[in-house]
């Protein structure tokens, strides 16, 4: 199938993705909890054929789509939701108090789905020269209790056992519609959670000096913290410590006792990730010599997204030969976080942005979050070529 035909049929596949996406944008669920979506995704491969393997990775889905003897390549979309609740008055809104898509995961399954279809006429008409596997993941918003996200999980299961490569993408409703975005290297943050608790003693206001304030402790070691990170990060390194929560305190008139605060570390480089922790539990030593004490806790989460340099070139390559070199831009790095890195750690992986912004651009994980839907057919197409392009790439190495 010629890279024209493959574009036009994915556009009459658009309006069956539309109904998908919105179906599956009315009925949100949250990570592991994706039971009907991962139903309608099994049945739906069914209906095309193929033999969808389900309960991977607890609610994932894949299928295999086979071709000639070649590489087997993955193609990767994330099926769950978030814990928001939905502000929009449009017919396809969240069905459930609390739960929405707010992040562009019922487009990217639904453009899988058309990647799937695509796949199967260029077998048909033979030019599958190898094996696609489609990843239909759960859970890449979060982690659960044992530290595992829906790509760890997934991998526990065996959804990479004999892939050569994995690519997959992201929509963003910031960017402008049409567009995909490519690098090579680093383009996602490394992510941890930190928590600390701030000990002081507590007292009667009004007689500060009888205890030790940990709220005055704790804005200190914040304030060591931001510090730290200006001057013991390179400046033209990249690397983040944001505290998002401070809780202590038991009346107006007490000193307090404890303090929590809960916050996040984000960084590309590993170097800069040691850097960081040293710089959180350094910060907040600073409060011992003051009577208190703190504890830090640093978890580990995500790690950066790094592009394969030769699988993002090949992958680049048949972009623009399918969309136009105007079409493909080179993507700035962003710190925001994303479990794909996890399958990018096992094998090659090319992770890249499909712009997707309506007129009035929307934010990502926003209650009031949408995409230009027009973009469904351009995603599951660019999927599909960036999939063959991995077999092409794979084969000849």
């Amino acid at each position: 199938m010629s890279t024209l035909d493959l574009l036009a049929h994915a556009h009459t596949l658009a309006p069956t993705l539309v109904d998908i996406r919105r179906d599956l944008h009315r009925h949100p669920e949250l990570g592991f909890e994706e039971h009907r979506t991962a139903e309608l995704v099994a049945t739906r491969l069914r209906a095309l054929g193929l033999d969808p393997r389900t309960g991977v990775g607890i609610t994932g889905v894949t299928a295999d789509i086979v071709g000639d003897a070649g590489p087997t390549v993955a193609v990767r979309a994330d099926m769950d939701a978030l814990p928001i609740h939905e502000d929009a008055d449009h017919d396809y809104r969240s069905g459930t108090d609390g739960v929405m898509h707010a992040c562009g995961h019922d487009a990217h399954t639904a453009g899988l789905l058309g990647t799937a279809e695509l796949l199967l006429a260029v077998r048909d008409a033979g030019g599958l020269k190898g094996t696609v596997r489609l990843l239909f993941q759960p859970c890449e918003e979060k982690i659960d209790d044992e530290g595992k996200s829906g790509a760890t999980r997934m991998l526990d299961d065996g959804a990479l056992d004999g892939v050569s490569a994995v690519t997959g993408l992201h929509v963003g409703s910031n960017l402008p519609t049409g567009k995909m975005f490519v690098a090579a290297g680093p383009i996602m943050g490394g992510t941890a959670e930190v928590v600390v608790d701030v000990i002081g003693r507590a007292a009667h206001a009004a007689f500060p000096h009888e205890g030790i304030d940990a709220i005055v402790l704790a804005a200190q070691g914040i304030q060591a913290a931001q510090t730290a990170v200006s001057r013991r990060i390179a400046p033209l390194s990249q690397g983040v410590v944001s505290f998002g929560t401070i809780h202590g305190g038991t009346a107006s008139n007490v000193l307090a006792e404890r303090v929590r605060l809960h916050g996040t570390m984000r960084y590309f480089d590993e170097a800069v990730r040691e850097t960081l922790e040293q710089v959180i539990h350094g910060a907040f030593e600073s409060v011992r010599p003051l009577g208190g004490d703190a504890r830090v806790q640093i978890h580990r989460g995500y790690p950066p997204v790094v592009n394969d340099e030769e699988a993002t070139a090949a992958v680049a390559d048949a972009l623009r030969a399918q969309f136009g070199a105007d079409a493909v831009w080179p993507m700035t790095p962003v710190l925001a976080a994303e479990d794909f890195a996890f399958l990018g750690r096992e094998v090659p992986g090319v992770f890249f942005w499909l712009g997707a912004a309506l007129p009035d651009a929307r934010q990502h994980h926003h209650p009031r979050f949408d995409i230009d839907e027009s973009v469904l057919p351009l995603g599951a197409t660019a999927l599909a070529r960036a999939a063959l392009a991995l077999i092409d790439h794979t084969a000849t190495r």
